[in-house]
C-alpha cells in the first residue's frame, strides 16, 4: 500500500481527463478565461491507463474520473472501459455537472463507472444560471434523471453552499434528494484562486445543527464512498446527507487522495504546491518500475495539512486546473 510520512495510506486518486468545462461556474473558472492546457499537452488515453495502473498495482483501490467536466473528453466511455477492467481498480465513479448525461449514461454504466457524483448548486433556473453562466437547468436535471434510469447508485448531489447566493435552498434540495433516492453533499467553498477567493464562503457548521433538527438527523456509521464527507442520516435511514467542511473542520488527517491534472501533473494537497509531473517521464519510455518508483517518490511530498485559513492567497491555481 501507498503510505505517506505521516501514515495515511493514499488508496484513491481523482483523474482528470480535461480541464475544459461547457460551465463556468463563479467559484472554479474565471470569467472570460481562455488559458486551457494545450491537447497535445493532455495524458493519452494510454497513458492515462500506464497511470491508473501503476497506482492499483500499488495498492490504490478508488479511482475518480473528474474534469473540467469529463464527459466533454473524446472517448471517455472507452477509456472507463478500460480503467474498470485493470486488475486491482476496485471502483471506479465519475464527477460531473450532468450536462452531457442524457446522452452518455447507459454507456458510462455499462463500461464499468459504478458510482456517479452531480454538482447541483440550485435548484431555481434563475440562480443557477447565474452559478454556472448559462441556462444549464434543464440539461442537467434530464441528464441526472437519465443516470437515475441507467441504475447508477448511489448518485450523490454535490452541493456548493454560497452566503447570499443559494443558501435559501438547502431545504429544498434536502426534500428533492429526499423524493429521489439522491445522497446530498454540501460542501464549503475552498479559497482556491481568486474564484475560490470569491465564493461567498459559509460555514456549513450551524447549517448541519439546523438541519440536524428540521429533518431529525444523526451521524451514520457507514461510509459512502472513499471521499472526505461525514454523513449522517435521518431515523428511517431514507435519507443520507454529506458534508464537506475544508475550512470550518478540515480532514487533513485522514486525507486518503491525490489528483493527477489532465498535463499529467500529480498534485498531493488542494491547499498546497506540492506536485510531481508525470507526462514527460511517461512521454521518454519509462518503464513501469520507474513510474511506481516515481509515485512513491510523490506520496511522500504530499504535506500535513493545507493553509487555506493562515494562507488564502496562497494557491493561484483554480479548481479545474488541479481536477477538482
Amino acid at each position: 500500500m501507498l503510505t505517506d510520512r505521516f501514515g495515511r495510506t493514499i488508496d484513491y486518486l481523482r483523474v482528470s481527463v480535461t480541464d475544459r468545462c461547457d460551465l463556468r461556474c463563479t467559484y472554479c473558472i474565471p470569467k472570460g478565461f481562455k488559458g486551457f492546457e494545450e491537447p497535445a499537452n493532455w495524458l493519452t488515453h494510454d497513458e492515462l491507463v500506464r497511470v491508473v495502473a501503476a497506482f492499483a498495482r500499488l495498492g490504490t483501490r478508488r479511482f475518480r474520473l473528474t474534469g473540467g467536466e469529463p464527459l466533454l473528453r473524446r472517448g471517455l466511455v472507452g477509456l472507463a472501459g478500460r480503467l474498470s477492467a485493470l486488475p486491482g481498480v476496485e471502483d471506479l465513479s465519475l464527477t460531473t455537472n450532468g450536462t452531457q448525461l442524457t446522452r452518455m449514461a447507459h454507456d458510462l454504466r455499462a463500461a464499468g463507472v459504478s458510482r456517479l457524483n452531480l454538482s447541483l448548486d440550485s435548484l431555481q433556473r434563475d440562480c443557477l444560471h447565474t452559478i454556472t453562466g448559462s441556462d444549464s437547468l434543464p440539461a442537467i436535471m434530464d441528464g441526472l434523471m437519465a443516470a437515475k434510469q441507467a441504475g447508477f447508485t448511489p448518485i450523490k448531489i454535490n452541493m456548493v453552499v454560497m452566503k447570499g447566493v443559494n443558501e435559501a435552498e438547502i431545504s429544498p434540495m434536502v426534500a428533492f434528494c429526499i423524493k429521489h433516492g439522491f445522497v446530498l453533499r454540501l460542501i464549503e467553498a475552498m479559497p482556491m484562486g481568486d474564484t475560490g477567493r470569491n465564493a461567498h464562503y459559509m460555514d456549513l457548521q450551524p447549517v448541519l445543527e439546523r438541519l440536524r433538527s428540521e429533518f431529525s438527523l444523526r451521524p451514520q456509521a457507514a461510509t459512502l464512498g472513499g471521499g472526505p464527507a461525514r454523513y449522517w442520516t435521518d431515523a428511517n435511514g431514507r435519507f443520507s446527507l454529506g458534508l464537506i467542511t475544508p475550512i470550518s473542520q478540515h480532514f487533513c488527517a485522514t486525507c486518503n487522495r491525490v489528483r493527477l491534472s489532465v498535463d499529467g501533473t500529480l498534485y498531493l494537497c488542494l491547499g498546497q504546491e506540492q506536485q510531481l509531473p508525470l507526462r514527460e517521464p511517461l512521454r521518454a519510455g519509462i518503464d513501469d518500475a520507474g513510474l511506481e518508483a516515481l509515485i512513491r517518490e510523490a506520496v511522500e511530498l504530499k504535506p500535513e495539512r493545507h493553509e487555506f485559513i493562515e494562507k488564502p492567497g496562497k494557491v493561484v491555481r483554480f479548481m479545474s486546473m488541479t481536477g477538482g
